[in-house]
């Protein structure tokens, strides 16, 4: 990989105590420290680097109000380990808060701290927080860096919740693209935490800490692209699900249950994106396992923020609608806009409003009223006549048996065309339950089935899926349903039949089915049902929420064929 930071460190270094190539390598392509769940400072070595020892250096005795080359202002010390000290600082020049990191100079990690900053600096994508400065002085090294005050950190974002799936995708869509300009120009994060990742109040994504956080660590690894494309899988995964995708617990996130591995996105929370969580999972080490679909890992930030790319468009949620206030009369329009009250006086009243006449009170009026009341009952009694004039011709027609044709085929009520099995077109599993034996669902032959995973502890699948699971049936197109036929792998299943509008398109989610073809209730091995009126639809929710006993001290179900009846369109 060419290395743009070893040419940036000649150029910013002329000490002659040692070349700085080989320091800048290793401060812009070293590895992750947290991506496995491990605590930010902890001293075990990860899985894909290594992480130097910690520096026997202490970090400077420093307090707030010390100044820096008569400039930046130290205010606030935010943190402090392995030998060094990151402060929140005011630049008096030009009256803007900025971020500092102190480290002696005699550090170990000095020398790789001031290439890594100044081959960061020398990027300039605004995408990244900017490196301002980094100085040697008096025994100290400091690196100066943007202070966004109106950006909020990832961390307190998923405290709140997972995220929306427009924000999850513009989140790894913009963090995906600036990785991948960074690694073309030979520069690496290695360190892309919830705490790295800052959301301005525009909506805008941006990266602190580019090489220098790797180095003021001590991190190294041999497949920096392979970290960083994981570092972000891991964000993705946990903006989805607020789940940190390890076992351990970390950044304020719970870790997946011991002993499951690395499950997908959906199965730990239900609605989530499909598309979406399918991408978290090849950005993850997961042996190029991917859920559902046989898509190949990704193994670089470039693959990555190609296949964000290739995606369907996730469009924003529409905005929540408020009633206006009730419309209030103001003083304006009773007269007494912008007077002022004298002193000493309470608000003033306005005048009673004399209430107008009575209309058609003169002369003329009444007689013009009278007039159109005669009107009015003449009409009334002309059409009452006439009515009765009709009533009385169809009973005589009626006795006469005149104008009576005798009833033909065409008046026979007409019979409606008997349910037959109506043709599916694919099936597939909600929540992405193996999903790749759906199909044998609807193949037609009862031996096989789609059948779930064994759960343990709770007949719910585990308490892992919320929603349940089930089989999304696709008509190909709107068909009249009147029943349903199933054949299930076990008895003891509770579910439910749903069906979605006529005009849903791919729904994934129970919330998409919105009317209920039979209501939640056991079933045996054999389910039907049948409506007194057809379903006009294209998508059928075989929907199941518990699971029946397997026998084997845990819980299992599945369906072995799915008929759908009704009438072809």
């Amino acid at each position: 990989m060419a290395e743009r930071s070893t040419a940036a460190v000649d150029v910013a270094d002329n000490s002659g105590d040692e070349p700085l190539a080989a320091a800048a390598a290793k401060a812009t392509a070293d590895g992750v420290d947290t991506q496995n769940g491990r605590t930010a400072d902890g001293p075990v070595p990860d899985k894909d680097g290594d992480r130097s020892p910690a520096a026997p250096a202490t970090a400077p005795e420093l307090h707030s109000g010390h100044k820096l080359a008569r400039r930046y202002r130290l205010e606030e010390c935010v943190t402090r380990v392995d030998g060094f000290s990151s402060w929140r600082a005011m630049d008096e020049k030009l009256r803007r808060a900025v971020g500092v990191h102190l480290l002696p100079a005699d550090h170990p990690r000095a020398r790789s701290v001031l290439a890594a900053a100044r081959s960061s600096a020398l990027l300039g994508d605004p995408r990244f927080v900017q490196v301002l400065d980094a100085v040697e002085e008096n025994d100290l090294v400091y690196v100066v860096h943007e202070w966004l005050p109106d950006a909020t950190e990832l961390t307190a974002l998923l405290a709140a919740g997972p995220l929306e799936a427009h924000e999850a995708y513009q989140l790894v869509s913009q963090v995906s693209q600036a990785m991948a300009a960074a690694h073309r120009e030979g520069l690496a994060h290695l360190r892309l935490t919830p705490s790295a990742i800052l959301r301005t109040s525009s909506g805008q994504y941006r990266i602190r800490g580019l090489a220098v956080n790797a180095a003021l660590r001590g991190i190294t690894s041999d497949t920096p692209q392979q970290a960083d494309t994981e570092a972000i899988g891991a964000l993705l995964y946990a903006a989805l699900t607020q789940r940190w995708p390890y076992e351990s617990d970390a950044y304020g996130l719970t870790g997946l249950p011991k002993g499951v591995g690395l499950i997908a996105p959906d199965q730990v929370r239900a609605g989530v994106h499909r598309g979406l969580g399918e991408l978290a999972m090849r950005a993850l080490a997961n042996d190029g396992a991917t859920a559902s679909r046989q898509e190949p890992a990704c193994a670089t930030p470039e693959e990555l923020a190609k296949a964000v790319a290739a995606m369907p468009r996730i469009r924003p949620p529409e905005p929540a609608f408020t009633a206006p206030p009730e419309y209030q009369h103001t003083t304006y329009q009773q007269g007494i806009y912008g007077r002022p009250t004298p002193p000493g006086m309470g608000p003033a009243q306005s005048a009673p409003v004399v209430p107008p006449p009575a209309p058609l009170q003169s002369r003329t009026g009444r007689a013009l009223k009278w007039g159109v009341a005669a009107l009015l009952i003449a009409a009334l009694g002309l059409g009452s006549w006439q009515l009765a004039d009709t009533l009385l011709d169809h009973g005589n027609q009626g006795d006469s048996g005149t104008n009576q044709t005798p009833a033909g085929p065409q008046d026979a009520p007409k019979n409606p065309a008997p349910a037959e099995p109506l043709k599916i077109k694919r099936a597939s599993a909600l929540a992405a339950v193996s999903s790749q034996r759906a199909a044998a669902s609807v193949d037609g032959n009862p031996d096989t089935a789609w059948y779930t995973p064994q759960y343990f502890n709770y007949a719910k699948f585990g308490n892992l899926l919320d929603d349940g699971s089930g089989i999304i049936v696709d008509l190909g197109s709107a068909q009249d349903v009147t029943g349903v036929n199933l054949d299930l792998y076990a008895a003891g299943q509770t579910l439910e039949v749903r069906a979605a509008p006529a005009e849903a398109s791919a729904p994934d989610s129970v919330r998409d089915f919105g009317q209920v073809i039979s209501k939640l209730d056991t079933a045996g091995r054999k389910f039907e049902t049948t409506l007194p009126l057809a379903v006009h639809t294209r998508y059928v929710l075989i929907h199941i929420t518990e699971l029946p006993s397997d026998g084997e001290g845990g819980y299992r179900g599945g369906i072995n064929e799915v008929k759908i009846l009704g009438t072809p369109s």
